[in-house]
């Protein structure tokens, strides 16, 4: 069962990656299971992990099942899906966007003698930076190993070390 969700972008993008490949056919259910698995490996702490279902583009339109992992304010949203001839697989690492609240208080950051107390530290340390890529390498590793599964299952040309580098917009 997938939770609904409005829209699948983050309020910030920090990498993305996608990939068609070609003469793949598979299901997206499973291959968001066998990205569940290959990601247990990895034993991330505080990990939250659903699937949820995403508009294609305005209200009327059909929706679209993502899997999303959600880690300390970050959250992969991971498609998997068919298209033409074969199956496309892309993910978007970015911020959750705010909730009601946190908007709230970033309106507060901005009144005279308030502004202190309600300030969004914007600014990432090294830490939080360092954790979010290393939480980047193990769920893009996970969906890797679910790709490189999957087509040699088939019999398909795996995919190139290049051709798995995702894009960084850090």
């Amino acid at each position: 069962m997938s939770a609904p969700v409005r829209r699948a972008t983050p309020s910030h993008v920090f990498s993305h990656w996608f990939k068609m490949i070609d003469g793949l056919k598979f299901s997206p259910t499973e291959f968001y299971s066998s990205v569940e698995t290959h990601l247990q490996k990895h034993a991330i702490p505080d990990l939250k992990i659903l699937q949820v279902t995403c508009k294609e583009g305005g209200v009327l339109s059909a929706n679209r099942l993502y899997l999303r992992i959600i880690r300390k304010g970050k959250i992969f949203d991971i498609c998997g899906a068919p298209f033409g001839s074969g199956f496309f697989v892309s993910w978007w690492l970015g911020d959750k966007p705010p909730t009601s609240l946190q908007k709230f208080l970033t309106l507060l950051s901005y009144i005279p003698f308030l502004g202190a107390m309600f300030q969004n530290g914007s600014d990432s340390t090294y830490y939080q930076i360092d954790t979010m890529l290393m939480f980047q390498q193990a769920v893009h590793s996970a969906v890797s190993e679910a790709v490189d599964e999957v087509v040699e299952a088939q019999g398909l040309r795996p995919l190139t070390e290049l051709e798995k580098q995702p894009n960084m917009n850090i």
